[in-house]
């Protein structure tokens, strides 16, 4: 079983600080089941790669089983030897454990570092096969490439394996690459040599910190995870939307009730929707995705619209797509106009292929609920990635925030907020993104005017180069490229 993790960091050798294991040496360490050993097969300034060895010793796993006990001869013939498995995940716990933690003694600095990254296992079982494999791991930001290996090589009639060489390549923390990989190699296998219980769902909540939540495959990942186990998946799912639905019977109106109660009396979710709307039509979009989509409000008004001829909308709620799908009533649609419409699970800052191949997407009112952490991912999966013609972005004005009657100076319209920008951090951002990825921005008011304070929501409508909107933007519009 063999993993290697390699690095074109300058100098590359910062790896074994990382790991704190000197490249210099062979490491040894006795583990339950065996031994893992620790080599450098190359350690050079512009290049170094780590590898993990594990030998696993069948004898040692049925050690103390009763003679009779059933599937003990299963145990000395089986491939837990070879392939990658939750034995990997012990090992890199155990032998990696400050890197996997988050910590470097000796350069405390690397480990918050983002480094080129590549780990390659050379044989890992895909119970799911290659495309479960790019679904758990492409949606994490990794270039994936997978080689199925052959039976055996000498008799080439008898096919392929269940297996892969995979290899996995990604700008990231170390400690977030061993931790996808202590979670996701399970997963993949869809086994484990040890028992589950109410302490690995801590364990996966630990590891999964930061970005199994918003995973698109967040249940099949829990499930697989705690060897099928309901009532841990249960347990597991129930805190990993806790920050999400804050009771069971809430729904996105609720939450929004604070925000709403301010804004009510100029309609701004009305006003916003037409804006977007307005927007679309001028850039002659025929097919739209709405991110972040909530209950369905833009989605409802968008199918209204014939000249939109196909809409999507995905969001990371499960229950928020529900009551999305009641609004528009797509149980009671005919054929042609349901095939119109599509709702799927999803999260922004995931790289998707789903959000491939439309003229527009929309984020309205979605990118002041993402960490500031995350903006990043949330632009390389829109910009980056998706790429559409047009993506139309609306976000409060916080300079306007100190008209709203009953809003605390400095407080945000919204407890899910996790930033409200003014106007100038907001063009900021935008001609940023604009200018990276080859867009042109066009900045646009949405509700009354105030002088000194500009309207409550600004929007930001980018047009990919090349691609041409039609006329008749609004009065006193600003525009940067």
């Amino acid at each position: 079983m063999l993993l290697t993790l390699t690095t074109t960091h300058r100098p590359a050798t910062d790896l074994g600080y990382l790991l704190v294991k000197n490249p210099a040496h062979t490491q040894s360490f006795s583990l339950s089941f065996g031994k893992a050993h620790v080599f450098y097969p190359e350690a050079t300034e512009a290049r170094c790669t780590a590898a993990l060895l594990l030998d696993v010793d069948p004898v040692d796993l049925v050690r103390g089983r009763g003679a009779g006990e059933p599937g003990t001869l299963a145990q000395y013939v089986n491939d837990r030897p070879y392939v990658a498995s939750s034995f990997l995940s012990v090992a890199i716990a155990q032998v990696f454990g400050s890197a996997l933690g988050g910590k470097c003694r000796d350069r405390p600095e690397l480990a918050d570092a983002a480094l080129p990254l590549s780990a390659t296992i050379e044989a890992l079982p895909c119970r799911g096969g290659e495309a479960l494999l790019r679904r758990l791991f492409e949606p994490l930001g990794y270039e994936v490439a997978a080689e199925r290996l052959p039976l055996d090589e000498a008799f080439p009639e008898w096919g392929q394996s269940a297996y892969l060489r995979v290899s996995l390549s990604r700008t990231c923390r170390l400690r977030e690459l061993l931790a996808h990989l202590y979670v996701l190699v399970p997963v993949l296998d869809d086994k484990k040599h040890y028992y589950v219980g109410d302490a690995e769902v801590e364990n996966l909540l630990a590891k999964g910190e930061g970005w199994l939540a918003e995973h698109p495959e967040r249940e099949a990942i829990a499930l697989r995870y705690l060897k099928h186990s309901r009532p841990l998946f249960r347990a597991a799912l129930a805190r990993l939307v806790a920050d999400e639905d804050a009771s069971p019977e809430e729904t996105e109106d609720d939450k929004a009730a604070p925000e709403d109660r301010a804004e009510a009396r100029i309609s701004l979710d009305e006003a916003r929707r037409e804006a977007v709307v307005a927007a679309l039509r001028r850039a002659e979009a025929r097919s739209v995705l709405d991110l972040g989509c909530g209950e369905g409000k833009l989605l409802k008004r968008l199918v209204d619209e014939r000249v939109f001829e196909r809409v999507a909308g995905a969001d990371v709620s499960v229950r928020s797509l529900e009551v999305a799908s009641r609004r528009l009533r797509l149980d009671d649609l005919p054929d042609k106009q349901r095939r119109r419409i599509q709702l799927f699970q999803a999260s922004v800052t995931y790289r998707d292929a789903r959000f491939s191949g439309y003229d527009a997407v929309t984020l309205v009112e979605v990118i002041e609920h993402v960490d500031l952490s995350r903006l990043g991912a949330l632009t390389r999966s829109v910009f980056e990635h998706a790429r559409p013609r047009v993506v139309v972005v609306t976000t409060p004005n916080a300079e306007y925030n100190e008209r709203f009657e009953g809003l605390p100076r400095g407080a945000l319209r919204h407890g899910d907020h996790r930033f409200e920008w003014t106007r100038a951090e907001f063009h900021a951002f935008c001609e940023g993104v604009a200018d990276g990825h080859g867009y042109a921005v066009e900045h646009l008011p949405i509700g009354p005017m105030d002088p000194a304070l500009g309207a409550p929501t600004q929007m930001a409508v980018f047009l990919r180069a090349g691609g041409e909107a039609g006329a008749g933007g609004a009065d006193g519009a600003e525009v940067s490229s």
